[in-house]
């Protein structure tokens, strides 16, 4: 398949989407706290995109996936499934991954939580994957290979002694969820391709404090680390820019990025 690019006024509706997906960020950070359910964060999360975003979740009914978010609790990689049973205490950390669709464009962010007092660990974790997926942003504008970025979020997390996912990517994203290309966060073969002005995409390193090797649990969807030790992952959707990037699902309190990044042409 080939990589979209995106025209000026669809990157216009994609911002839309984007603001919205990270608005649902920042309206749930007061209820992620000791003793909630991650089903009573999905709720909250579902009737706010549906009563007052007008918008539609991309997840729920996504090959069968049965919730409005994904939440994924300390050694959760990705994919964890909201439900009554799993009640948030001291010390979690906590992925919220929000995909809306709104007028039929999509708009894709995720970033971690801590509940009450982090530990030194966990902290150091969500920074460290925190930093490399800012790091991997301001690398992008055109005619850079897509494989560059991949290989410097592997250098950086790995000089920190964590690993990267291997199964799970970035990827394009517009009127579909998941587009061309695939973003990797680790170096490998690109096939080739080099960034353009126009194509949107995201990245999206989940990061992990033992090994990289994951597992999947008998649900079909939920993700955890086969050594049973913490993972954290940050998202963002990024437009390329004709000398630069934009990043669409930027939150108001991300004062260590700017939205729009700007590469002096030599």
């Amino acid at each position: 398949m080939a990589i979209a690019i995106k025209t000026p006024e669809q990157i216009a509706k994609m911002r839309v989407s984007g603001k919205l997906a990270a608005e649902i960020l920042t309206i749930i950070k007061p209820y992620v706290i000791i003793g909630v359910s991650t089903n009573e964060l999905d709720r909250i999360c579902a009737n706010y995109i549906t009563q007052k975003q007008k918008a539609i979740s991309a997840c729920l009914g996504y090959h069968g996936y049965p919730k409005s978010i994904c939440i994924s609790v300390n050694e959760v990689v990705c994919h964890g499934i909201p439900n009554d049973k799993k009640i948030l205490k001291n010390g979690d950390i906590v992925n919220i991954d929000v995909t809306i669709i709104k007028d039929g464009w999509h708009g894709d962010t995720s970033k971690m939580f801590i509940v009450g007092k982090p530990t030194i660990l966990g902290k150091r974790l969500c920074f460290i994957t925190l930093q490399s997926l800012y790091l991997a942003i301001k690398m992008v504008k055109p005619n850079i290979r897509l494989y560059t970025i991949g290989a410097a979020i592997q250098k950086f997390i790995e000089a920190h002694g964590f690993s990267v996912v291997r199964e799970y990517c970035g990827h394009g994203i517009g009127k579909m969820f998941h587009e061309e290309p695939k973003v990797l966060h680790y170096h490998t073969d690109d096939g080739g391709v080099l960034l353009q002005e126009g194509m949107v995409f995201t990245i999206e390193p989940m990061v992990n404090v033992g090994h990289y090797g994951i597992r999947i649990m008998k649900d079909g969807w939920t993700v955890k680390t086969k050594d049973r030790s913490l993972s954290a992952q940050y998202e963002h959707t990024i437009v390329v820019t004709n000398n630069g990037c934009e990043i669409l699902t930027l939150r108001e309190e991300e004062r260590d990025i700017p939205r729009i990044i700007i590469h002096n042409k030599i």
